[in-house]
């Protein structure tokens, strides 16, 4: 299957292990180069993890702010596209808060809707470590025509 059939799969139901595992397989750009792991795809929510590798590092030994922005664009996204029946969307603002520094081990990221509208979706997006929150997003989308 095509990541757009996947989606339009958890339209109505969770993704499956399988399914799962089809998405990981098949995923390319900057999910691919960051190591994305998504382990729930629904309507409710989108979680993912990666591993923390040296490519995620700033000069001093941290993550990279970025990474976690990214992190926050790719999950909330893939929800955003979800609640929108499977239309494509954009992001219109991503606010991300750096709470707590990572230098090694995996990171969880939980996206969560808050608002489904007509034509924009708010989506909270939150990063952890173990059960510390390491970083807080707030990502608005919006549905492209066609």
């Amino acid at each position: 299957m095509s990541v757009a059939e996947l989606l339009n799969t958890a339209i109505s139901r969770p993704l499956t292990d399988a399914e799962l595992s089809e998405l990981n397989e098949i995923n390319t750009g900057l999910d691919a180069t960051l190591g994305v792991n998504y382990t729930v795809v629904s309507r409710k929510q989108v979680r993912a993890q990666i591993s923390v590798a040296e490519g995620h590092l700033q000069p001093f030994g941290l993550v990279n702010g970025g990474v976690f922005c990214s992190l926050a664009e790719s999950t909330g996204s893939l929800l955003a596209m979800i609640l929108a029946d499977g239309q494509p969307v954009a992001g219109v603002n991503n606010t991300t808060d750096m709470i707590s520094s990572v230098k090694a081990g995996v990171v969880t990221v939980i996206a969560a809707p808050l608002h489904n509208g007509a034509t924009t979706q708010l989506i909270s997006v939150e990063c952890f470590q173990r059960d510390r929150l390491v970083a807080r997003t707030t990502l608005r989308t919006i549905r492209l025509e066609g």
